[in-house]
């Protein structure tokens, strides 16, 4: 169960964001709408919201994920796969002191993106992509090992992050589209198989037994819905512009 979580507003720089979406330039004042409800909607779930300041020198800077893995008993600070991202880190290093006593730092040749990451139980299925390479994934690793976690790879060709395909909805469901369908790594899950057309919605998130999911995708909200979850839609149209989902938006711990 998750009782806190962090986010961090858009800033207007969020148009410069790093993009393969072709879906157009995100619109500044509905990203803060739909920020705005996000957070309402994780506080409905039971979660107190740390909401951080906008840094306009970070484009990217509110898909807070990928830049920290956190679980009971320790952070672990990543160093993103993207140059312009790396500086994000110093705030957000600094925000979880106000939590964490113990905080590891992914270091160079290393680069790890938190959004590879998808927490099961005591195990962390980590995704080689772009974003994550062997070095960071080696010394992730390493660091939950010594707290009594563990964890292994998967290696993908499709989409920005693991996570951008799959998501784990605990009691050993999860949902997933594209080639992590067939991933033997996978295959010890029950699947809720998403089409390709639905892709997007393959990044649900599930918190306190509800499970929120990107507005526009009735299909995969009726099959998790079918699974006995309680199904909360958002609309993230313009973070989605972007190539982020609802699980980049916030760290829930």
């Amino acid at each position: 169960m998750f009782n806190k979580a962090i986010v961090r507003r858009p800033g207007k720089s969020l148009v410069k964001g790093i993009t393969t979406a072709g879906l157009g330039p995100p619109d500044y004042q509905l990203a803060l709408k739909q920020h705005d409800a996000y957070i309402k909607t994780l506080e409905s779930c039971g979660l107190s919201v740390t909401v951080m300041e906008a840094d306009e020198d970070y484009p990217d800077g509110m898909f807070v994920e990928d830049v920290a893995l956190l679980m009971p008993g320790l952070a672990v600070i990543t160093r993103p796969g993207a140059d312009a991202r790396r500086g994000e880190t110093v705030s957000m290093e600094k925000a979880l002191r106000e939590f964490f006593d113990q905080i590891e730092i992914i270091e160079a040749p290393g680069t790890v993106d938190a959004g590879d990451i998808m927490m099961v139980g005591k195990h962390f299925y980590i995704g080689l992509s772009e974003r994550t390479n062997a070095a960071g994934a080696e010394q992730m690793i390493g660091h939950l090992r010594q707290y009594g976690y563990d964890g292994s790879t998967v290696t993908i060709s499709e989409g920005l992050h693991f996570k951008s395909s799959v998501s784990y909805l605990e009691n050993n469901h999860i949902v997933v589209t594209g080639e992590l369908v067939e991933k033997p790594e996978l295959e010890n899950f029950y699947p809720v198989v998403i089409s390709t057309d639905g892709a997007y919605s393959a990044n649900s998130v599930w918190i306190n037994n509800s499970v929120l999911v990107p507005s526009g995708f009735p299909q995969t909200s009726q099959s998790i819905a079918a699974l006995g979850y309680e199904v909360i839609e958002l609309d993230v149209s313009e973070f989605q512009k972007l190539d982020g989902g609802l699980s980049c938006l916030s760290l829930r711990f």
